[in-house]
């Protein structure tokens, strides 16, 4: 037993208490992921802002007076182009690195890769704060800066969700996992709150901080974090053997060591464990020939695409057609994230009583497209209506989207054709959320060249991107299936 695999702190009993502390940190680690990421949206608004509301400083010459205010390179008029620029290098590199990230995660131990995908994490989140008190304006930096945290960032879902798998078993794992996946809001919602503490002031503190708790939350890991039950099976049977190795002499006719090691409960149990424990990790095409995989893909692709088109575009939306002002729009748009943390657990609960993942997900994704008409006609007719509809949408375009990240990607990792291979969970998560990934990519882009044309025709892309995550998973399972399996074991 090579005792480096172990956290520090390891006691040997109470199942339970495993599960409920794995359940809480990775809860802490993920949120301190999306604390890290919440910052640049909270700080574009004062790296270009309208500089004729203010006061100039006397002492300040040689400067533009409308843009003496702005950080440079983002006081241009194609400020958006560039905070687009960002925003993609950050979202593109994040969709490219996650199919890799899963293929490492299974090759090395999670509690060391969360480790450093977090240290990392928090020095390129605070690099990018150092940018205003080393007085940078170049927007290859940036740009720079935010596609590496992107990649490293990659590190995170694919190894929370696997750790949660690993303790919990399939029974309640839709219910437990909707309501663990709420950390992505609370993350959101701490970031805003630490980034809007210094954005006026000093915003390069409101990277620092975040980058500092995230390597933090990295240091708890690497002490306290245990990635697998079996771990802890494995470490039970060093102990017995060692006991039994220094009791050998007075104990060879010993029935009673004879029953600790045939009793069928532990020794099947330790040896299963280890039997799988060396199992080779599987392969990325292997992956995708798991039945539901590439399905559950694509149909994560579209309901990704429509949430992060809320994510970035809601708040300037109800600002536009609410006439709200952006403070109280971006309030407002919190309702369609409190809405998704209901629906994610909702959809859970019901796939668990169920048993089906997929058709929970299709009639979410089925009733969503009428309601999303029906809010882009008439949710801001009242504050009621608005508050309403915001939280009724969140819920339906939301609850399809946490269902696929946590409980089915932690079934298929575990999915009866892998004969008890447990070691394709990272890889399957990370395929599946990676390809999403693509989705939460072009949704804001393609709002951006479409909302020109209007908000109508926004949401028009909303609900055919919601008609099609449906179709699609129902099509490939009859249809493609059997080609595609095919496909895949000749490049194979």
């Amino acid at each position: 037993i090579n005792s480096s695999e172990y956290p520090v702190w390891f006691p040997l009993k109470n199942k339970p208490m495993y599960r409920g502390f794995t359940l809480f940190l990775t809860f802490l680690f993920y949120t301190s992921y999306h604390l890290s990421r919440k910052p640049i949206s909270i700080v574009k608004s004062e790296l270009h802002k309208n500089c004729s509301t203010l006061i100039r400083p006397p002492n300040l010459n040689g400067t533009d007076n409308e843009t003496w205010c702005d950080w440079a390179p983002f006081d241009q008029d194609n400020y958006q182009t560039l905070f687009g620029a960002v925003d993609n290098s950050f979202l593109v590199a994040y969709a490219i690195g996650m199919f890799f990230s899963g293929i490492f995660g299974e090759r090395v131990p999670l509690r060391y890769y969360l480790t450093t995908g977090m240290l990392l994490s928090g020095l390129f989140t605070c690099l990018f704060g150092l940018g205003f008190y080393w007085n940078i304006h170049s927007i290859w930096y940036y740009a720079f800066v935010q596609a590496m945290n992107g990649l490293v960032q990659t590190t995170g879902w694919p190894a929370v969700v696997a750790c949660v798998g690993n303790w919990f078993g399939k029974g309640k794992r839709g219910f437990i996992m909707g309501v663990w996946n709420s950390h992505t809001s609370v993350g959101n919602i701490l970031g805003s709150l630490i980034a809007g503490i210094f954005v006026s002031s000093a915003w390069g503190m409101s990277f620092i901080v975040p980058g500092i708790i995230i390597a933090s939350t990295g240091i708890l890991c690497f002490f306290f974090l245990v990635e697998s039950e079996s771990l802890v099976r494995t470490m039970l049977m060093a102990v017995y053997e060692q006991e039994d190795n220094e009791k050998e002499p007075l104990l060879q006719n010993s029935s009673s060591s004879e029953e600790i090691f045939s009793s069928p409960g532990l020794s099947n149990s330790i040896s299963s464990e280890s039997t799988e424990e060396h199992t080779e990790a599987i392969s990325f095409c292997g992956a995708l020939r798991i039945p539901g995989v590439m399905e559950f893909s694509l149909c994560l692709l579209f309901a990704k695409l429509v949430s992060y088109t809320f994510l970035y575009w809601l708040p300037l939306y109800i600002s536009n057609v609410a006439h709200f002002d952006p403070k109280e729009a971006g309030d407002m748009s919190t309702l369609f994230d409190v809405g998704g943390i209901v629906g994610g657990v909702v959809a859970g609960l019901v796939s668990d009583q169920t048993g089906g993942r997929a058709s929970t997900c299709c009639v979410m994704l089925i009733v969503a497209a009428p309601m999303l008409f029906l809010y882009n006609h008439i949710g801001q007719h009242s504050l009621a209506t608005t508050i309403g509809m915001l939280l009724v949408c969140g819920a339906l375009v939301n609850g399809p989207y946490a269902l696929i990240t946590t409980a089915v990607s932690a079934d298929l990792g575990t999915h009866e054709s892998l004969s008890g291979n447990s070691r394709a969970l990272s890889t399957v998560t990370a395929i599946i959320d990676g390809t999403g990934s693509i989705g939460a990519a072009l949704g804001p882009l393609l709002a951006g060249v479409i909302s020109p044309t209007g908000w109508n025709n926004v949401f028009f892309m909303l609900i055919t991107a919601d008609i099609l995550a449906c179709l699609l998973v129902q099509c490939i399972w009859k249809v493609f299936r059997p080609r595609y399996s095919l496909i895949l074991k000749l490049i194979q």
